[in-house]
């Protein structure tokens, strides 16, 4: 059964769905979209935040072999990702987190 969070928008414009325009992730069993830095799911009258969750596949740890050919942040081109209690970014439907000099690896996601 489908909960409802306590972050939701009661008056958000835009639908989104498969044709939206929005990046969807496969997500606990349905599609959220990526909007403006949120994961976001249609639930009756308004959207609710969703956030990808820590677990073995999403996982936070140190990978310091992987760098990245720029510092990932707001505007470098890769759409930012909830995850846990920070924000990741989506490269090749991976989650990448800047750490120092490198990039931490926090998993794949499974795009819509």
């Amino acid at each position: 059964m489908e909960t409802c969070t306590e972050k939701h928008h009661a008056n958000h414009p835009h639908k989104h769905g498969p044709n939206c325009g929005h990046t969807g992730i496969r997500h606990d069993g349905h599609v959220d979209y990526l909007h403006d830095g949120h994961l976001h799911h249609m639930h009756g009258d308004h959207v609710d935040e969703h956030v990808i969750p820590v677990s073995a596949a999403n996982p936070v740890k140190c990978t310091p072999q992987v760098h990245c050919s720029h510092v990932h942040g707001p505007n470098c081109g890769h759409e930012q990702v909830p995850h846990g209690d920070h924000v990741d970014y989506l490269v090749d439907g991976r989650l990448h987190h800047p750490h120092g000099d490198h990039c931490d690896d926090h998993g794949p996601v499974q795009l819509a």
